[in-house]
């Protein structure tokens, strides 16, 4: 293929993020990112573009990448592009591929700015071999999906503009124009997967198929229109199940249950997968036992259901995700020095009273068991009672903030009726979390 028609295609691809404000590759200073740099380069010079940089990730995972920042470097400087080397830890585990990766994407998400484009050189040879690894691991049709061309990257944009050309249309484009790459070591070594497939399965089944590698790609493009289907489907599935609930205040993401358990075992699937994509990763065909027992648990029961990223509760016939600091316990409240401002709380958010302020001495607390509230016009009241009438989710009654005078309650925080004084002109107020609630 000729260098024409690669940066045609390219430009083609890239025609939706031509506005954007800085256009960044990811630059190994191998053959995939080391072409796109060039033609990127090279287009620039005739097509307007937004400004290039370049970001190169140093795992230092063997003594060869010592040297590959020197080398990127040089080939940035030739091209008068900028780099950013970005140092790494890889956190030891059972697959060092994905700890790399992980490390890599996390560095990206760092450095990219708001509507900001990160370009990646992967290409059709590599979606072959995604599609196939992942086959070969039982996934389903999102997974069967592939890479896609872009998706969300922290406050900016990921696209793979290469994804439509062959590594040996890359090859030629580096040989014709003399360009020079690091060759990673590690990629020969059969103990990883993807290396096994590139060099051991790959070769044979284009032996037989010589467009096996464009047909697993097409394949894969099939899947993701397949997917794009399903959510369209998990869309309209989800949409009684987001009706407004009293607690919304929580911030929590949460799900009526009824509309999700009236419909088949699929469409339930496809739908909370649909949901808590954004949350957590999703679980593998296994696990999904514990929807079932979630689903099936006695209507008064308070089953959860744990996962990668955070726990699903199941509470009030409505389901709640928890992630981040809702999965840790709040610390035993303090005195309240100075009620006029705000209290934050340890894991907790922050309290505050509006209106008049009550006589102290006053302090936070929570929930301990036999707690007890006067009322007005209803005298002394069980906490627990009060919590139960108000149908209060199970997971935030540990961690409601109780405003005491001495051993007396006063007020539960956001519980109208509970939270203050009507007469005295005073109500306690809670913002549950500054966090976000696990997103990924």
């Amino acid at each position: 293929m000729t260098r024409i028609d690669l940066s045609d295609r390219l430009l083609c691809t890239l025609a939706p993020w031509r506005t954007a404000p800085h256009w960044r590759i990811a630059f190994s200073g191998g053959l995939d990112s080391t072409v796109l740099l060039h033609l990127l380069v090279h287009l620039a010079k005739t097509e307007t573009l937004p400004p290039l940089s370049a970001i190169h990730v140093h795992h230092g995972l063997q003594a060869a990448a010592d040297a590959w920042p020197e080398h990127c470097r040089s080939f940035c400087d030739a091209l008068g592009v900028p780099l950013q080397v970005i140092r790494v830890q890889v956190p030891p585990g059972a697959s060092l591929e994905r700890a790399a990766r992980d490390a890599r994407y996390g560095a990206f998400r760092e450095v990219i700015g708001p509507g900001e484009t990160l370009l990646t050189g992967q290409h059709r040879d590599d979606q072959a071999e995604t599609l196939l690894f992942r086959l070969l691991r039982g996934a389903g049709v999102r997974g069967l999906a592939g890479m896609p061309v872009h998706r969300p990257l922290g406050p900016g944009h990921l696209v793979r503009p290469l994804l439509d050309a062959s590594r040996a249309e890359l090859e030629a484009y580096a040989q014709a124009h003399q360009l020079t790459w690091i060759e990673d070591p590690s990629n020969r070594d059969l103990h990883f997967s993807r290396n096994y497939l590139r060099h051991q399965v790959m070769p044979s089944l284009t032996a037989r198929w010589p467009q096996a590698a464009a047909s697993l790609a097409r394949g894969a493009a099939h899947m993701r229109e397949a997917q794009g289907l399903l959510d369209e489907l998990a869309q309209l599935d989800l949409g009684a199940a987001r009706a407004p609930d009293e607690f919304d205040w929580l911030g929590v993401p949460s799900l009526a249950l009824a509309p999700l358990a009236g419909l088949s075992a699929a469409r339930q699937r496809n739908a909370l997968s649909h949901w808590l994509a954004p949350l957590t990763r999703l679980p593998d065909t296994d696990h999904w036992s514990g929807w079932s027992d979630l689903c099936q648990a006695g209507a008064d029961a308070t089953p959860v259901w744990r996962l990668a990223d955070g726990e699903l509760h199941r509470s009030a016939d409505r389901l709640w995700w928890l992630g981040g600091q809702w999965l840790r316990k709040p610390e035993a409240g303090d005195e309240w020095q100075d009620p006029s401002q705000p209290l934050r709380l340890a894991d907790n958010g922050r309290v505050m009273l509006r209106g008049q302020t009550p006589v102290g001495p006053l302090r936070i607390g929570y929930r301990q068991g036999g707690e007890t509230m006067r009322l007005p016009g209803r005298g002394q009241r069980d906490l627990k009672r009060l919590l139960n009438e108000r149908g209060v989710p199970a997971f935030v009654r540990g961690r409601l903030p109780l405003l005491f005078r001495g051993e007396e309650l006063l007020a539960v925080a956001n519980l109208p009726g509970l939270d203050g004084s009507a007469q005295d002109g005073w109500r306690l107020h809670w913002q549950p979390s500054d966090e976000d609630q696990g997103l990924r």
